[in-house]
């Protein structure tokens, strides 16, 4: 290292240097030399390593992280004077400053926005206007555009694109905001930029930049580590050498840090540091010294990575190198920067860099740094891309020409692209975008560099298509010039080299290697799909020529995928390896979009459709040739019909599910109909050379596949081939799968006899022997039962086939219908299924390649909305007139879509009182190609089978057929009489109707089978009891078929006028008979029910019989408590009001109630006794800062006296409880059981459970409710002896004075061990200092009262039990308080009654807590609790002999009066003179803190904004607040301001005391169990004085202070001389001001794109000026933090946890409520390992959230669902929703929270 620090120049002397540098001097040398470029490099050599790379800069803790940022500052300034400002001098020929000025004012602003997006940026993009959903505008643009009241979706950018603001062909409509707006007068801006420059300024800029630009790409595509390119070599050269390391993607974080400990001996946060770097620039120097010394480093390094896959790439480099490389970066930005200055410097820029160099082809400087772009850092690619992006991407012409030179390189790029291993984004691929999707580009080497890189795609050159080929007039001059259509899809070709003997492709065994290079070779497609996104409007020879040509490279590719993966049924043996399937499916998916595209393109010119139907058809018949070869050909013959086909079985041969040569003709099929081109152009299609047979057969097969599987058949094929059945009917693949192959058959049947249609289909299921043989109505036996049942599953799929080919006719082209319909009846058989959320719809429908689905123009016609409520999402329910267009057999339905969508809509008729049968709706006319479909429906092959299937329901015995099959044929006979129907109504004369189907199905069946015609079969069925449920629709085909009769028969009569169906008269007769069978059945059932309710009522008398004394016991004990009920609440109002007190010694005595309750655990009953068995309420305790509104506070520490409690409660322990009741004993046994469950669980090495058994917790037994430990249940107290004379506070104070002093001096003594000292005090009669109460409870419920006093002080204190700590009693007390304080502030802030109100487990809870603190003295040393009370009372009564009492400000009193009134009992226990004052001392002592709470309000009250003077005359409250704030006044001497009015005092004084006094009503209440006056169990007027009465004060409080005037001034003098009010009320200290403001979560804005926007320019506070990857809001305190992440972690006793955990500990005291900004999530944390997520407060305009943004809809807050969050978090209720949470997911429970 030492000869290292020598060869640096004292920094002095380059300083110096540094000063008398002068910019201007060198730029006028420059501008006279012979050689720029040689003067400037011989500059750049002498500086550059001066100034850059002076030595290790290394990451690390804070001291040395703030002496790097220094150093880059130092940098940034030498670089700015020494290197950049000569070069502006000479750009200029002026001051730099003035002359960049004079360039931006004379500069035409452009219209085009161009803001890079950063990561996590909200993006938006208009569904309605957008060209396609690549076309997006910035947060800015979109607010100022036309869009934002249009249908918009909202994402977050993964960083890199930019805003189309300004491009007039990203938008169909508004393509400007109103800041981009082009002016009037800049419509001459199509000139030059460049010739409003000085020309002596053109010519410098050009030299400048050609210099630097040149510098640059040199530098970036330098690959030598040691030399530096000519001109450059430094003066004198030192052994300085870095060790840099790069990025990769295959190499994990974990991987890096330990690797870099182990080579660079650094520690884990360095390492970590170094990582994060390296993750974010590409490459980091990790060692400087000399070269021995890197050398050393960089052979650990990779030695440790080469052992899985390939080592990091680690460099040795000479310091100057990376020195101008560091200026190259610089150089570059600076370029950037100046162009933003003037359209014509950016022209200038784009003509140098596209300027072709001396070795031709590829040689530009553009094209050097494109074709490099893999072997260079992310660092480097991210600059530059900047810099494409803002000069050529941002000028129209040059983006043109660059478009070009990146099409001719494009599989290239591509290919390096797949061998490289970085993200596309940083890469120049994903520039395709902006080229591509530009609807007017070397494509195929980025793309060939871009596959065998390895970073991601969007660092990667490639990822700029996205800005190329989604413009479209650039994609279509590219497809034209360069054939960029065949030229994506050849170079997609090439890379899937895997091929079987028959040339399709063969996917092996999915390894990751080759799921990242598929992953990679996928984003051609994305580019495919770009240059095809917007279809074109005009045709021109050359794009017809070229966009063939590219069908004709796609057709190939769709040639190696024709009958992929094809399977064969395994027999006998389940297969031994599932076979690979996802890769085929995958690119299916991927495909689907670009099939689609194809064909719409094609639809949009005659000329081309014709052309590729015929290019598509060859291609096929190429692919069938061999289809029948050497198979052996057979005749079937059915009903007198005879067919030749050959033999082939699905269950025996190969079958394939990948058909994309049939399924893209099937579509091209559909759009010769549909743009009636068949029709006019009939010549020019080969429609004669289709041979409908071999159509038909692949599909065919693949839909009998599909049955088989359905049936059973090919269980042992293992799931591979189920999941392919489910794909293929999936709605990701259905268009271009399963329902192009519906169409495919639908074309063949229309072209073929329809009995040969359906013997083949017959054939191909395997059914034909079961039809064809001579008595096939009698039912085939078969002696295997699984056969059988495949052949019943078989007829049944194939007879809905039948119904499917017939029937689906919603394609336009196929029937006479529009898109809008096909839509429109895909929503209604959704909801026919049940009410769904927009998001479920959306999901049903399949996407087109703008990612629409429609939905929205249709919805509301079909559908009306529900909003949702607090929980769940708003639905779309169907309108019910849409319910006669339900088909039972919808061809997208699954089979149990099927029968929900069945059972509700025969439940809707049920109640609507109609028929249940489901008829088929009527369909819509078919299309004139497919006309001949109809046919189908009444040819002789369907009409046997339809008879067979009768037949075989009319004598049902045996298992050969089902009601499925039953019912299917009912729906064929229902659909061929709505054909027939339709016919007739549409046709004028007898002879236009082909269709009878009604004289064939009165015909008997053909000979030889004897059985009647399938009418009088249905006749016969009508009745049949075993077929009940189908009778509604038997009854409605014979209604049909008689209205059909009676129709023929007029229009024959009179063959003019046709009528429609009217109610005829066997109609009639048959609706009447069945109205009488409903009615009887009906009342039938009605007199079934009364039967049985008298028997019940029956039985009920008879058993309060047999038990009368039971019943009379508990009804006698019902009328007692009435009574006594009646009498407490009735008497006469004086009385009332003197009994409802609840303190001091006017209090009635309670009622001696037994409290009688039940174990959860052994159901035994108990009676709640002191000295019986324990029994406890299981609870949880936690430490909280809910009440607190200062976040800024440091919490305090575990070594507190938490003696005081200061009114700000920063930190406070709440109890809350499920308020379920066990025996102590039962209790422990139930714990110990989970303990030692959790030990066995620790030794299978089993995930976390969700509570915490080492911090005592378990789950309730019975509502398994979080707890971690339990109160014990205590009696009630005792009734006050009414005996007693009440003494005065005078009296009272004195004598507990002469009691504190005898305890003083008793302490004294045992400290001095005896020695007496000084004068003992008198000791007041009956006090004895040294008594031992007797124990007043049995050694059971001390145990527990002990268990919860050591929950309470290990929760609150944070640390280990330890039962001798004199801060037990507090915190026990402490947790009392706080609990009623935040039920109490809840209540105020609901507006809920005081009382009344609580569920009865807040109930239970309280009322135990506040009877086990007045207890829990009992089991504490007795001197402690004496001196608690001795400290507490000098707080009031000023005690000499106690040193430290907090000022009066500081002391919340509500703590105060709780801990003092509770401690009293011990030092009245030793009082055995026989006199019980303890109610009058409560009584005092509220009296003495509520005055004291007065002052403290008045104190600290602002009555600065004096309301208006009221009259003179104020009342007796005003006056005598006004007397108690001047007596402070004089107290103060001053320091509080003058107030004349006493009204506007009083009401600052009863608004601050009434929270007090409410908490002290709620205490008193459940510690003397009195019962609440009336009018506080309602909300309303009259709390004021009810409140007073109860806690037995007066309603002028101020009577307290005036009516002892004499004993409290002295006290109240002696609070405000306390030092510590002086120094506060100065503004020494913070003043709480009362009442206190609630506390509230922050608001959150309206609108979450103002989140979004927030969160992404927050930047990792760590990481300098890094994108936070997952920002996270503290919904408490608003901080933002960087969550999740390495950068931000920090250690929290002794553990590494993320920046929310480690934020948790400060802000709630371990509890957070967090919500992720990009994930659109709330996150609730509980301690390290606790937490979940909550469903977001945030839905769109359907009601729903929208986690992961993954939707994209605008979100709003919803303001109650925020509410129902706030309330969670007030109540102290997340610690157990997290625990619901993880007990009903355990998936939750293995997530490291710790580290987020």
């Amino acid at each position: 290292m030492a000869a290292a620090e020598a060869d640096r120049d004292p920094p002095s002397a380059l300083r110096a240097e540094f000063l008398n540098f002068s910019a201007k001097d060198t730029a006028a040398v420059w501008a006279s030399a012979s050689d720029l470029q040689q003067d400037v490099y011989h500059h750049l050599a002498l500086y550059v390593p001066r100034i850059f790379c002076l030595g290790p800069n290394v990451g690390g803790a804070g001291a040395e992280q703030r002496e790097e940022q220094r150093e880059e500052q130092r940098e940034e300034l030498a670089c700015q004077l020494l290197l950049l400002a000569p070069l502006e001098w000479l750009l200029l020929g002026e001051e730099p400053s003035s002359g960049l000025a004079g360039l931006q004012e004379k500069n035409q602003p452009s219209h085009l926005c161009g803001h890079v997006f950063r990561v996590g940026e909200p993006t938006y993009s208009c569904r309605e206007c957008a060209a396609d959903p690549t076309c997006v505008l910035c947060m800015q643009c979109f607010l100022g555009s036309v869009h934002k009241d249009h249908r918009y979706r909202m994402t977050t950018s993964g960083g890199g694109g930019f805003c189309d603001c300004g491009d007039a062909e990203a938008w169909k409509k508004g393509p400007y905001c109103q800041k981009h707006t082009p002016k009037e007068s800049s419509r001459y801006s199509e000139e030059d930029p460049v010739a409003q420059l000085p020309p002596e300024m053109v010519a410098r800029s050009c030299s400048i930049f050609s210099i630097l630009l040149k510098y640059a790409v040199d530098m970036l595509t330098w690959d030598q580590e040691d030399q530096l390119p000519a001109g450059l070599q430094p003066p004198e050269r030192g052994d300085t050498y870095y060790c840099m390391l790069f990025n990769d993607e295959v190499h994990t974080y974990e991987q890096v840090i330990y690797t870099l400990q182990k080579a660079v001996n650094c520690s884990q946060k360095e390492a970590v540091s170094f990582a994060t770097t390296v993750d974010r620039d590409g490459r980091k120097s990790v060692r400087y010294g000399d070269f021995q010394f890197c050398e050393q480093a960089k052979s650990v390094i990779v030695r440790n990575t080469s052992r899985q896959s390939k080592p990091l790439r680690v460099q040795v480099m000479h310091s100057s190198v990376v020195a101008h490389q560091c200026f190259a970066l610089k150089a570059l930005s600076w370029l950037g920067q100046i162009i933003q200055y003037s359209d014509g410097l950016r022209r200038i820029l784009c003509q140098v860099g596209l300027q072709k160099g001396p070795e031709g082809e590829n040689s530009s400087l553009v094209d050097r740094l494109m074709l490099n772009d893999s072997k260079m850092w992310k660092g480097a690619r991210n600059i530059y891309h900047q810099l494409l992006m803002n000069s050529l991407l941002m000028d129209l012409k040059y983006k043109k020409v660059f478009a070009i030179q990146f099409a001719k390189n494009y599989r290239r790029l591509q290919t390096d692209f797949m061998e490289d291993d970085h993200e596309r984004v940083v890469s120049v691929t994903s520039l395709s975008v902006q080229l591509f999707t530009v609807p007017t580009m070397n494509y195929e080497r980025l793309q060939n560099d871009y596959v065998k890189d390895d970073h991601d795609r969007e660092f990667s050159i490639t990822d700029l298509s996205v800005q190329m080929f989604t413009v479209p007039s650039l994609a279509r001059m590219l497809m034209v010039e360069e054939n960029l259509m065949t030229t994506i899809i050849r170079t997609f070709v090439d890379h899937l080299r895997h091929r079987d003997l028959q040339g399709r492709f063969q996917f092996d065994r999915y390894t990751a290697q080759q799921a990242f290079k598929f992953g990679r070779v996928q984003s051609l497609i994305g580019d495919l799909k770009y240059v095809l996104i917007s279809r074109p409007t005009e045709w021109s020879d050359q794009l017809r020529l070229k966009f063939l040509e590219g069908v004709d490279a796609f057709l190939e590719l769709l040639r190696c995928m024709q009958g992929m993966d094809p399977v064969v049924r395994q027999v006998g043996q389940h297969i031994e390896m599932e076979p690979e399937w996802e890769a085929a499916f995958t690119l299916q998916m991927k495909l689907t979009h670009i099939i689609s595209m194809i064909q719409e393109w094609s639809s949009t010119d005659e000329r081309v459709l014709i052309e590729a139907y015929k290019k598509c058809l060859s291609a096929l018949s190429q692919c069938q040739s061999g289809l029948a070869d050497g198979e052996q050909p057979i005749s079937l013959s059915l009903a007198g019909h005879s067919v030749d086909t050959f033999r082939y079985q699905v269950s025996q041969d190969k079958v394939s599910i990948h058909l994309p040569l049939c399924r893209l003709l099937a579509g091209l099929h559909v759009l010769l109909s549909r743009t009636e081109v068949a029709s006019k152009f009939p010549e020019q299609l080969p429609l004669g050379e289709l041979s409908p047979p071999l159509l038909i057969e692949l599909p065919l097969r693949c839909l009998v596949l599909c049955a088989q599987v359905h049936a059973g058949m090919w269980r042992r094929n293992g799931f591979s081939l189920i999941n392919q059945i489910y794909y293929y009917h999936n709605v990701k693949c259905r268009v271009e799968m399963f329902d192009k192959d519906i169409i495919m058959l639908q074309a063949g049947a229309s072209m073929m006899d329809p009995n040969h249609f359906l013997m083949i289909v017959l054939s191909r299921f395997e059914l034909f022997h079961i039809f064809s043989s001579a008595d096939c109505r009698k039912r085939y036996r078969e002696a295997n039962k699984d056969v059988v049942q495949q052949n019943n599953t078989l007829i049944e799929e194939m007879l809905h086939l039948i119904i499917m080919v017939v029937g689906e006719r919603f394609v336009s082209g196929v029937g006479q219908v529009e898109p809008f319909d096909e839509v429109r009846r895909e929503i209604i058989h959704q909801l026919s299924i049940r009410p769904m959320a927009h998001s479920e719809l959306v999901k049903a429908l399949p996407e087109n390649g703008n990612k629409e689905t429609g939905l929205e123009r249709v919805i509301d016609t079909v559908a009306s909305f529900r909003k949702p409520g607090v929980t769940g999402r708003g639905l779309y329910e169907l309108r019910p007139e849409w319910n006669k267009h339900f088909n039972l057999y919808f061809h997208h339905y699954s089979r149990a879509d099927q029968s929900k969508a069945e059972e509700a809509q025969r439940k809707q008729r049920r109640q609507n009182g109609e028929d249940t049968a489901c008829p088929p709706p009527p369909p819509p006319p078919l299309c004139p190609l497919f006309g001949s479909l109809v046919n189908l429906l009444q040819c002789d092959v369907l009409l046997a089978v339809e008879g067979a299937v009768l037949q075989w329901a009319v004598e049902p015995s045996g298992g050969g057929w089902t009601e499925s099959m039953l019912q299917r044929v009912l729906h064929l006979v229902g659909m061929a009489l709505l054909e027939e129907q339709q016919q007739l109504e549409n046709s004028s004369t007898e002879d236009d109707i082909s269709f009878n189907y009604i004289c064939k199905i009165t015909r008997p069946g053909e000979a030889p089978s004897t059985s009647g015609s399938v009418l009088a079969l249905l006749e016969s069925l009508q009745n049949a009891p075993h077929l009940e449920v189908h009778k509604d629709m038997i009854t409605w085909i014979l209604k049909m078929v008689s209205n059909i009769k009676t129709m023929r028969e007029r229009t024959s009569s009179n063959s003019s006028v046709t009528v429609s169906p009217g109610p005829g008269g066997p109609e009639e007769v048959v609706r009447d008979k069945d109205k009488a069978e409903r009615k009887r059945k009906a009342e039938m059932a009605r007199l079934r029910r009364e039967k049985i309710m008298a028997q019940m009522s029956e039985m009920q008398k008879h058993f309060i019989n047999e038990n009368k004394e039971l019943f009379q016991q508990s009804l006698e004990e019902l009328e007692a408590s009435t009574s006594a009920a009646a009498e407490t609440s009735s008497p006469s109002l004086d009385q009332s009001s003197v009994s409802q007190v609840c303190v001091g010694p006017r209090r009635p005595g309670g009622v001696e109630h037994r409290q009688l309750v039940t174990c959860i655990l052994c159901q035994e009953e108990q009676e709640v006794k002191g000295h019986g068995r324990a029994m406890v309420l299981a609870a949880f305790v936690q430490r909280s800062t809910v009440l607190s509104k200062n976040r800024r506070r440091v919490l305090p520490g575990s070594d507190r006296d938490p003696l005081f409690m200061n009114p700000d409660l920063a930190l406070g322990i709440h109890t809350a409880s499920c308020g379920h009741i066990m025996h102590a004993t039962c209790w422990q046994r139930y714990f110990e059981a989970v303990q030692l469950k959790e030990q066995r669980r620790q030794q299978r090495l089993r995930g976390h459970t969700s509570y915490d058994v080492e911090n005592g917790e378990f789950l309730c037994p019975l509502c398994e409710c979080l707890s971690n430990t339990v109160i014990p249940l205590l009696p009630h107290t005792h009734s006050p002896d009414h005996s007693v004379i009440h003494t005065s506070l005078e009296t009272w104070l004195k004598t507990t004075s002469q009691q504190i002093a005898a305890l003083h001096a008793a302490h004294r003594k045992q400290e001095s061990e005896g020695a007496a000292e000084g004068v003992e005090p008198p000791v007041p009669e009956g006090f004895i200092v040294d008594f031992v109460p007797p124990k007043p409870f049995s050694s059971s419920v001390s145990e527990m009262i002990t268990t919860f006093s050591m929950s309470t002080y290990k929760v609150g204190l944070k640390v280990n039990p330890n039962e001798q700590d004199h801060r037990v009693p507090v915190l026990s007390w402490s947790t009392c308080a706080y609990t009623i304080q935040a039920i109490e502030r809840l209540l105020m802030d609901e507006e809920k009654p005081l009382f009344g109100s609580l569920p009865c487990r807040q109930d239970d809870c309280l009322s135990s807590l506040c009877r086990f603190s007045s207890s829990c003295w009992t089991v504490a040393p007795p001197t402690t609790v004496h001196k608690h009370f001795i400290g507490l009372l000098a707080a009031l009564v000023p005690d000499s002999q106690v040193e430290n009492t907090p000022c009066i400000l500081d002391i919340d009193m509500f703590h105060l009066l709780v801990y003092s009134v509770l401690s009293y009992s011990s030092v009245h226990s030793l009082d055995q003179s026989g006199r019980s004052v303890v109610d009058s001392a409560h009584l005092h002592l509220l009296h003495l803190v509520t005055v004291a709470h007065m002052v403290q309000i008045l104190l600290s009250s602002t009555t600065e904004e004096v309301c208006m003077e009221q009259d003179s005359g104020g009342s007796e409250e005003e006056e005598l607040t006004c007397q108690l704030y001047d007596s402070l006044r004089t107290h103060l001497d001053g320091v509080l301001p003058e107030v004349s009015s006493g009204w506007q005092l009083w009401r600052c004084v009863k608004a601050g005391v009434t929270p007090f006094l409410r908490a002290a009503a709620l205490f008193f209440h459940y510690l003397n169990s009195t019962a609440p006056p009336a009018d506080l169990l309602v909300p309303g007027v009259g709390q004021w004085e009810a409140l007073c009465s109860y806690l037995s004060l007066p309603s002028n409080l101020l009577q307290l202070h005036h009516s002892h005037r004499a004993v409290l001034e002295p006290l109240i003098h002696s609070w405000c001389r306390h030092p510590g009010v002086h120094q506060t009320l100065r503004g020494g200290g913070v003043i709480v001001r009362f009442p206190r403001e609630s506390n509230r979560l922050i608001e959150l804005p309206e609108d979450y794109s103002v989140l979004i926007n927030q969160a992404s320019s927050f930047t990792c506070p760590r990481s300098g000026g890094d994108k936070s990857r997952a920002p996270t809001l503290c919904l408490v305190c608003g901080c933002m933090l960087c969550s999740q992440s390495y950068c931000c972690q920090t250690e929290v006793d002794g553990e590494d946890v993320g920046a929310c955990t480690a934020h948790t500990f400060t802000c709630g005291a371990g509890l957070g409520l967090f919500l992720r900004v990009r994930e659109s999530q709330v996150l609730f944390v509980a301690g390290k390992t606790k937490g979940c997520f909550y469903p977001p407060p945030y839905l769109d305009d359907y009601g729903e959230t929208d986690q992961g943004l993954k939707r994209g809809n605008p979100l709003h807050l919803c303001p109650d669902r925020y509410r129902k969050i706030e309330r969670l978090w007030r109540q102290h209720g997340v610690a157990e929703v997290i625990g619901h949470a993880q007990e009903a997911n355990q998936t939750l429970v293995a997530i490291d929270w710790q580290h987020l």
